[in-house]
């Protein structure tokens, strides 16, 4: 199933009625993943500068790199008349910043006069929008207010349609695939860079009815003392006879990502790990029983934190948060975690990465469970065992 034409222009207007209510007349989009959800645009082009240009009325107009304008005809609905590519002399070159030329091109447009005065949201906590990118733009426009948007898009995101889901569930077979790779080759001896190796094989790959798409995150997997940090990667150390390894991993299919993460045991377990592992299972299982519309994110928060008590233990960090397109270096949509101070009522189609990590000192546990917020509860996108994984079992 593809997106729609349709479905785009639903995006949009949720985006727009967003706009209206945070003030905006205007707004500059250069998160990639945001660039994708509106146009459909994808390309490894993220690491210069490009903006869409979202008015409160009339056309989206699209600012790349020259040698990258053509790709957006390419994969977006846009009309090729619609996107700009600004000159190469521009790319990272001191003194001058692409911006500066969009600034004076949207002048050209004739829409700077339009919006003088009124608020122009910016995606100002974007990876993909630096303070130089910021400075050429005030320069550039100073007619125009620009402010925050504070992921304005990311939250209109935040609800999957249909097809959507079909897209994460895709990628959640993919993850499925790759983990059990994992399963398959951590192995006493074995070179962490060659387990890697297989996984990043396994995630491109896909399932015979469907190849996979690059993840936004590299598979992660400290092992043994080293499991008391996360999002470490892989050495060309060889695995060792009693370390656990923590694999986190996502299966991406069309930009959408499906994260998992399991712990694999090499040999015996202390009974430290085994407590813990235990009292994870249980506590992963008791958030995803209070998952359904109206619950708040603070509740699924709240009631881990019961569980883990239970067992003397804490996680100060979130447990959560909310997934779907994503670029590097994140596959997160950075607005709900599942965190006690979180608000957020969560509402049906919403999508989770559910994680139980716990870093202790010198060793380390992690299971997770990407979900879904189903009419009257909750969808986990795959069924891979929750426990305490022994290496060989799975495989």
């Amino acid at each position: 199933m593809d997106i729609s034409l349709s479905e785009y222009g639903e995006r949009l207007r949720g985006v727009r009625e967003r706009m209206s209510q945070q003030g905006l007349s205007a707004l500059m989009v250069s998160d990639p993943s945001n660039l994708y959800y509106l146009t459909g645009y994808n390309a490894w082009s993220f690491y210069t500068a490009q903006v869409l240009f979202v008015p409160a009325v009339g056309d989206l107009v699209l600012f790349a790199r020259t040698m990258d304008a053509h790709g957006a005809f390419r994969t977006s609905w846009l009309p090729q008349e619609n996107v700009y590519g600004y000159p190469d002399e521009l790319v990272h070159r001191a003194g001058v910043h692409p911006f500066d030329w969009v600034g004076g091109k949207l002048r050209e447009l004739g829409v700077v006069a339009s919006a003088a005065g009124e608020q122009v949201g910016l995606e100002l906590d974007s990876h993909f929008f630096s303070p130089k990118a910021y400075r050429a733009l005030v320069a550039a426009l100073p007619e125009w207010n620009f402010v925050d948007s504070v992921e304005l898009v990311n939250w209109v995101r935040s609800v999957k349609s249909l097809a959507e889901i079909d897209f994460m569930r895709s990628a959640a077979q993919i993850a499925t695939v790759a983990m059990s790779t994992a399963f398959e080759h951590v192995r006493v001896g074995s070179r962490q860079c060659d387990v890697a190796a297989e996984i990043s094989r396994a995630q491109i790959r896909g399932t015979a009815e469907f190849g996979g798409d690059y993840p936004a995150i590299v598979p992660m997997m400290p092992t043994g003392a080293e499991a008391d940090t996360p999002h470490l990667t892989w050495t060309d150390a060889p695995f060792e006879d009693g370390q656990a390894v923590i694999v986190e991993l996502a299966g991406a299919y069309r930009r959408y990502h499906v994260p998992l993460a399991r712990t694999v045991m090499l040999g015996r377990p202390s009974p430290e790990l085994q407590r813990v592992a235990a009292a994870v299972g249980e506590g992963i299982q008791a958030v995803l029983e209070m998952v359904r519309p109206g619950a708040q994110a603070r509740d699924l928060a709240a009631t881990w934190e019961r569980v883990l008590a239970t067992h003397g233990l804490a996680k100060p960090s979130r447990i959560g948060y909310s997934i779907g397109i994503g670029y590097p270096p994140d596959w997160g949509e950075r607005t709900v975690s599942l965190r006690e101070e979180d608000e957020t009522v969560l509402r049906e189609n919403m999508t989770f990465h559910l994680i139980g990590g716990m870093w202790m000192d010198n060793y380390g546990y992690e299971l997770s469970e990407p979900m879904r917020v189903t009419a009257t509860g909750v969808e986990t996108f795959t069924s891979l065992p929750r426990q305490l994984i022994n290496a060989g079992i799975l495989s």
